[in-house]
């Protein structure tokens, strides 16, 4: 997410918030009902389901978007996150009825928590993308 400078027209990234929800999960200091760790992410269902499956996949870097984590996460990082991702929806066993992902990014998308994170959504046929 960039914030433009009335100044001089610039992009300027916000700097990452330690106490943003999901960094206080990936410290431990509050809980969460993981279902997937590795080096790279965490996936944990979320707290307020909107579908029978619900799971959130953070990485693990402090990034604030996926324009932020696409453009200064390392290959690795990167790599790891999608492949977490895909390993989540096997292990959750919804890719042959299918699933959904979702990343909101900036105040438009309604993004809520300032980390970057993917929803992966299952478990009934979800409809259309968005409502018209």
């Amino acid at each position: 997410m960039t914030t433009n400078s009335s100044s001089k027209g610039l992009s300027v990234k916000p700097s990452y918030d330690d106490d943003n929800v999901f960094a206080r999960i990936l410290r431990g200091d509050l809980p969460c009902q993981k279902i997937y760790e590795d080096e790279f992410a965490l996936a944990f269902y979320d707290i307020n389901p909107q579908a029978p499956v619900h799971v959130l996949v953070i990485p693990k870097g402090q990034y604030i978007s996926f324009s932020d984590f696409s453009s200064t996460a390392s290959s690795n990082e990167i790599a790891g996150f999608i492949r977490a991702v895909g390993s989540v929806a096997g292990k959750l066993g919804v890719e042959e009825p299918g699933y959904r992902l979702l990343a909101n990014t900036g105040l438009d998308s309604h993004q809520e928590v300032q980390h970057f994170h993917i929803h992966l959504f299952a478990g009934k046929p979800l409809g259309p993308m968005l409502t018209r």
